[in-house]
């Protein structure tokens, strides 16, 4: 005890300072205090609790959050659909939805109401011309736009390509694993479990997506999104990614050649949280969207060279083609239920607020026997702006109780 003791008696310490001390004492000192740090060091490291140790990236922090997730499981599986086949047939509502076509349509038309998008980047190929924008919401992860048009390729081609699981694990090094949970035949909708690898720091992800196509008289909206799935045990490693949105829209375009080759144009908006720090997740991006464009143009080509040689399609490119088919009426629709939806909000709002005779008849009393008050009483114009004043008062005070709604 008493050699703990003299651990953490620093009197001799602050003794030394007060006293001249020539250079090699101080260099004494500064060793004395470089061992107790490197001590304190080691004996943090040595008790530090369980969930102290590092996760499976290096800016992810600690494993709590892992550990606060796994315990959250069974409260998940009472709270989102199973992906189970049996389940899957009576319950859909866990898949992209007319609400989702109708965001992604708004972000198409630059009518989402989010900030403007800040230009990252230009770039072309023979065969391709890209243009990319980001932009940071008040909440959530960054956001980006890309804008691609193909040379000698077809929307239907792009639809194929974006949705082939089996042979997007041939051209894809970061694709690790995919698998079907789900399927919905009737409306061309599935959902996906992805196992994806990244550079550097970082370990592998893991992603529940659900995924849908709509086509609009030979154009595509072609939705992604992180979906919940209690199916899929959660674990530590790889870690689940559940905030993800990547979708795109493909429509033709003329060729910039000036001949008669098809050629298509595509805008993508993909957002996700990794898990790392947001200016950091940028900084990769930024670094690493060009070199990304062209591999997915080069997996483009290899994609049409391998299917002009198979003879039948793969089941995906099938379930791709399984899309809903829909019209401009079809959009123009969904946007009037839309402003239904806020006219009836809002005039319900309008009645549940207080107002006529019924409310006003206790300001009324109030404010009427102020008045007598104040003519019963000559005490000059004074006390009569006081007697005036604090009616006003205690007639405003229905008012303030009842705080006026948002809209």
């Amino acid at each position: 005890m008493n050699l703990v003791a003299s651990l953490f008696d620093f009197s001799w310490f602050s003794e030394t300072l007060r006293r001249p001390t020539s250079g090699v004492g101080m260099l004494v000192i500064l060793g004395l205090v470089l061992i107790g740090f490197l001590i304190g060091i080691v004996v943090g490291w040595v008790w530090r609790p369980r969930w102290a140790g590092f996760s499976d990236c290096v800016f992810d922090g600690s494993v709590v959050k892992s550990q606060i997730v796994d315990s959250d499981q069974k409260q998940e599986q009472t709270l989102h659909p199973s992906c189970s086949s049996s389940v899957a047939k009576k319950d859909d509502d866990h898949l992209p939805k007319d609400e989702d076509l109708k965001h992604l349509w708004h972000l198409v038309e630059k009518r989402d109401g989010g900030p403007p998008w800040k230009h990252m980047m230009d770039g072309s190929t023979a065969t391709m011309t890209y243009q990319a924008w980001q932009r940071d919401l008040e909440t959530g992860p960054p956001q980006y736009c890309s804008m691609t048009v193909y040379e000698e390729a077809t929307p239907e081609l792009l639809r194929d390509f974006f949705w082939d699981d089996d042979l997007r694990l041939k051209w894809d090094d970061m694709l690790l694993h995919a698998t079907t949970l789900e399927e919905f035949p009737a409306i061309g909708a599935s959902v996906v479990h992805w196992i994806r690898k990244f550079p550097l720091f970082c370990s592998d992800r893991e992603y529940i997506i659900g995924r849908r196509i709509w086509e609009l008289e030979g154009s595509f909206y072609c939705i992604t999104k992180g979906v919940p799935c209690s199916s899929v045990p959660r674990k530590q490693r790889p870690r689940r990614v559940d905030v993800y949105y990547s979708s795109w829209f493909i429509r033709p375009v003329a060729s910039k050649k000036g001949n008669n080759q098809p050629a298509c144009e595509v805008m993508f908006f993909h957002y996700e949280d990794m898990g790392i720090p947001w200016e950091l997740a940028k900084f990769g991006v930024r670094q690493g969207m060009w070199g990304t464009a062209k591999k997915i143009e080069q997996g483009l080509r290899w994609y049409q060279k391998e299917r002009a040689c198979l003879e039948t399609v793969s089941h995906h490119a099938t379930m791709a083609r399984m899309s809903t088919k829909i019209n401009q009426d079809y959009l123009a629709r969904l946007e009037s239920e839309s402003d239904e939806d806020v006219t009836q909000t809002q005039m319900r709002v309008h009645q549940e607020k207080p107002g006529g005779i019924d409310t006003n008849i206790p300001k009324l009393l109030v404010i009427g026997a102020a008045v007598a008050l104040a003519c019963s009483i000559d005490r000059g114009q004074l006390t009569k702006a006081v007697i005036f004043g604090v009616a006003k008062r205690f007639g405003n005070i229905g008012r303030r109780a009842l705080p006026a709604p948002r809209l």
